[in-house]
């Protein structure tokens, strides 16, 4: 069973992988009438032209939400630089794409936005899953 859905205004399409998420709850923030958590299907894509999506899609710190352009010469969902952000008592969020190489020697590739663990509580290590909220991280 797959955790990955698609929403589509046409111009973009908003990919969400629950599995992901880590109840940051940028995306409510950002447009609330968009991102409605208590209501199915709780991405209303129409409520906001591509643009705002976009922006707001790209806050996402765990990746759980991704985009990318319908049209496919354009490429700008592929194009962002790398960026590292400290969010205060929570993840580290780096931008862009990245290798991670695991304590076992297994890869992966990582795309847009990655959440990495600061309060070292996650259970998903080295990536964050919210855990910081409940220990009260500060930091």
């Amino acid at each position: 069973m797959s955790n990955k859905k698609e929403y589509s205004n046409g111009e973009v399409t908003i990919v969400w992988e629950a599995n992901k998420c880590i109840h940051s709850a940028m995306c409510v923030k950002g447009l609330p009438d968009v991102f409605r958590p208590k209501e199915r299907p709780w991405i209303k894509i129409d409520a906001a032209n591509t643009v705002e999506l976009v922006k707001t899609v790209k806050q996402c710190p765990s990746g759980a939400l991704s985009f990318y352009m319908n049209d496919k010469t354009d490429k700008s969902s592929q194009t962002l630089e790398t960026q590292v952000e400290v969010l205060e008592n929570g993840p580290l969020l780096v931008y862009g794409t990245l290798n991670v190489t695991h304590r076992d020697g297994s890869k992966e590739t990582k795309n847009r936005t990655t959440a990495f663990c600061r309060c070292g509580a996650s259970h998903n290590k080295p990536y964050c899953d919210g855990a910081h909220v409940k220990h009260e991280f500060k930091g």
